[in-house]
């Protein structure tokens, strides 16, 4: 019952939210469901998935219990903890798994495609989950190595000189990744596969000239890579090879020029074995504040460009103000005397 009505009881404040017609109580061991039939069938069908997930050794998140009451709301047929119960990667004694409908699509996609994007706010889970499904498949030898890249682009700051070896200065740009695979690899094991080869991690400059062949290759920041930087890497792919290019479209750090990230949207959509997916506040699986936080940024962003709209369209009508009053358009033709 812990585990199911969550820390200060936030999950079961989750499921009253989604169903706000329906009074939660609960009394030891027991759950009363008050309102109407069809409501509190709804609220009992979420309850018993959350039960299986619970059972199957899934740590829930408000986001998980958020979106299984909206997968119900949308097809009650459906099964929240089938879909989203099985792991992608079980290793240092848990489970990786999806943790919303969107993260769900994004994990079939990568499965389905050759390259796959993963576009969407911070906190979505995209670089975790292409890191995961990267050190699946060198498990079951689908690949031979993984590659992990990134740009080395300062996030609005001015770092200045940093002492040490080239590998000094490159690493803080990678520690993200380290980060990550210290979550999903046992720590002595790492440095092996580092020095092995089986394991890269490298800034994307070391990219250029190479071809990839039987690996699985994640380029995380996207959104900081210029557009011909991302044509070089994209064309880098080799035979037996997948690609998962992760970004965040509205956290852009380039300080001049096009983000290669927005380009590659429009100049790939529509290629087939090449898939875009998005994915929203609503999959954010971080505090909860993460996903207000997007939202709000959103909005703002939202605003602001309908404002810039708004300014232009005013400018564009002045401008064109003395043309219609006393330009040679705007006059009346003078008469004709017969």
């Amino acid at each position: 019952m812990v585990r199911l009505l969550g820390p200060e009881d936030r999950y079961l404040a989750t499921i009253e939210k989604q169903y706000p017609g329906v009074n939660v109580h609960v009394r030891g061991n027991d759950i009363t469901l008050i309102g109407r039939a069809d409501e509190v069938e709804s609220v009992r069908r979420l309850i018993d998935e959350l039960q299986v997930m619970i059972r199957d050794g899934q740590d829930l998140a408000e986001a998980q219990v958020a979106t299984s009451a909206r997968m119900l709301s949308a097809d009650s047929r459906t099964s929240p903890s089938q879909l989203l119960g099985a792991p992608i990667l079980t290793a240092r004694g848990k489970s990786v798994r999806a943790k919303s409908l969107g993260q769900k699509e994004y994990i079939d996609a990568i499965d389905d495609n050759t390259i796959v994007f993963g576009i969407g706010p911070a906190g979505t889970g995209k670089t975790y989950l292409a890191m995961a499904k990267a050190i699946r498949a060198l498990q079951n030898k689908e690949v031979e190595r993984i590659i992990l890249t990134r740009p080395a682009v300062e996030a609005g700051e001015r770092l200045g000189f940093l002492p040490g070896t080239l590998t000094d200065k490159i690493d803080p740009y990678l520690r993200p990744l380290y980060d990550a695979l210290g979550e999903m690899l046992d720590p002595e094991l790492i440095p092996k596969l580092l020095a092995a080869g089986t394991i890269e991690v490298a800034p994307l400059a070391y990219m250029r000239g190479r071809t990839l062949n039987s690996a699985f290759v994640v380029l995380d920041e996207a959104q900081n890579t210029t557009p011909e930087q991302m044509k070089m890497f994209l064309t880098r792919l080799g035979f037996g090879s997948k690609m998962v290019i992760t970004g965040d479209i509205t956290q852009i750090d380039l300080p001049v020029g096009t983000s290669g990230l927005k380009l590659v949207t429009r100049v790939l959509d529509g290629i087939d074995d090449i898939h875009f997916s998005y994915l929203s506040s609503a999959d954010v699986v971080r505090h909860s504040l993460v996903g207000r936080i997007v939202d709000a940024y959103t909005e703002y962003d939202a605003q602001r460009q309908a404002l810039r709209q708004e300014t232009a369209e005013a400018r564009d009508f002045a401008a064109r103000g003395p043309q219609r009053s006393g330009g040679p358009q705007g006059r009346l033709p003078k008469r004709s005397q017969s």
